[in-house]
């Protein structure tokens, strides 16, 4: 699987609008295309991002979907209203699923529970040592950098990136990754799920 890791930088004050024209626009509206919205968050040390987890069978179907979608009525009629929201909407990094994210029923009146994604970052890309490695009971997805050209280059991704990404529940442990692996730099994500993201 084929994943984008998105993350928007919106204007002051306006995440809940983009959030509940998200949940209500563009979740169908994407996956009768062939896409997957896996899974989309508030992150609660930035009250002004927003982050979501886009995801296809593979390339073919990425390229093919995007057209469809932003060549399509929904984003014709709905797109300017979430683009007004936005500062920047550039933050995006391509990956591919290790191990794909769980899926729960969109509406499920269940109170979601936050989860927390770790990135690391290297000068080369990580190797299957460095997944050797990592093994972790507590990872509920794990993703790599997917190398690929970008074939929607209307929407840009993070290019010369090598990055490792880990989601776990937000109580789950950090790990630190032995200076032998070569990390440069580390992100950590805390994020809880909207109202009707399959993640949770």
């Amino acid at each position: 699987m084929i994943v984008e890791l998105r993350r928007y930088t919106l204007r002051p004050g306006r995440r809940d609008e983009l959030i509940e024209l998200f949940d209500r626009e563009f979740v169908e509206s994407q996956e009768e295309l062939g896409m997957a919205v896996l899974g989309q968050f508030r992150d609660l040390d930035r009250p002004d991002a927003f982050v979501w987890l886009r995801g296809f069978p593979d390339m073919a179907v990425r390229g093919r979907g995007l057209r469809e979608f932003y060549g399509g009525p929904v984003w014709k009629e709905h797109g300017p209203a979430a683009n007004a929201t936005m500062i920047d909407s550039d933050d995006v990094l391509l990956l591919r699923a290790i191990v794909p994210p769980p899926s729960a029923p969109r509406d499920d009146s269940a109170a979601a529970s936050g989860v927390t994604a770790t990135i690391w970052y290297r000068d080369r890309p990580f190797d299957d040592a460095f997944t050797r490695w990592f093994r972790s009971p507590d990872c509920l997805a794990v993703f790599s950098t997917e190398y690929a050209e970008n074939n929607f280059p209307a929407l840009p991704v993070r290019e010369g990136e090598h990055a490792f990404v880990w989601f776990t529940r937000a109580t789950g442990p950090e790990i630190e990754v032995p200076g032998e692996f070569g990390v440069t730099r580390t992100e950590r994500l805390r994020l809880t799920p909207t109202a009707r993201s399959a993640f949770r």
